[in-house]
């Protein structure tokens, strides 16, 4: 990929118009249309402030990148930089979410322990309650346009970079599904003896251990959004054309085609 059409896609990718990057760069539009077609190439200071604005390095500005081999030329093309940033707003979206949901499950708590205060348990309720809201809203608010673009077009990467990717999933993915595994785990037992209790089965010996129930769930639930988002994250940025299909080729979606008919 040549300077001009990485220029081109990291001006997009920010949401830039050709004016907005002239403006910031101090220069012209006309001379950021040119250097974007291929008719010129800007001076060393100006290189410079791009490579700041867009935070990328210098080398990858001039370097030719060869691309993910088999890629189609209509497919959009993402940077390293903007691969890594998306890894990493995905563990931080992901570590809100959960954390927000945890709050939620754990509302129950106050209850479940000082169930002879009610005025007690009902604030603490509230507080628990409203601190997962928070969060969670938080976590929509801090999500970034820029990368939804990711889940619906097919993507081009460079072939290198496509290569460290999948070693790093590769390494992760023993401990991914260690980790799912123990959540899911907890995630049950806690659901369980509640479950064994409302059958009448348990006759009440779990009762008392409700509280450690409630706080193996919601650790289970934490576990589980957590690190199914950063797995999916880089099945993403790895298999995303087949992560598309099975995402359009979804039952909804599926409905929806019958009824279009």
């Amino acid at each position: 990929m040549s300077f001009s059409e990485k220029l081109l896609q990291l001006r997009k990718e920010k949401g830039y118009s050709q004016e907005m990057l002239a403006e910031k760069l101090g220069t012209t539009r006309q001379a950021v249309s040119k250097w974007e077609n291929g008719q010129g190439f800007p001076e060393t200071e100006k290189l410079l402030m791009i490579g700041n604005l867009f935070e990328v390095s210098i080398d990858y500005m001039l370097k030719e990148n060869e691309l993910k081999s088999g890629a189609k030329e209509h497919g959009y093309y993402v940077s390293q930089e903007m691969a890594e940033g998306y890894l990493s707003h995905q563990q931080k979206s992901s570590n809100r979410i959960a954390t927000g949901v945890c709050l939620l499950i754990m509302a129950f708590l106050p209850y479940l322990m000082l169930r002879h205060e009610p005025v007690v348990y009902s604030v603490l309720i509230i507080l628990l309650a409203a601190g997962g809201v928070v969060v969670l809203v938080s976590a929509i608010l801090k999500d970034e346009e820029r990368y939804h673009v990711l889940g619906k077009e097919a993507l081009m990467l460079d072939q290198g970079y496509m290569k460290q990717l999948k070693e790093r999933l590769n390494q992760l993915k023993s401990r991914y599904t260690l980790v799912i595994i123990v959540g899911a785990g907890m995630l049950a037992v806690g659901a369980i003896a509640f479950l064994l209790e409302e059958k009448g089965i348990s006759e009440g010996a779990l009762v008392p251990y409700y509280p450690v129930c409630v706080v193996l769930i919601a650790m289970g639930t934490y576990i589980i959004i957590r690190t199914s988002t950063l797995w999916s994250s880089y099945s993403l940025l790895i298999y995303n054309e087949k992560y598309i299909n099975r995402r359009n080729d979804g039952f909804w979606r599926k409905i929806k085609r019958k009824l279009a008919e």
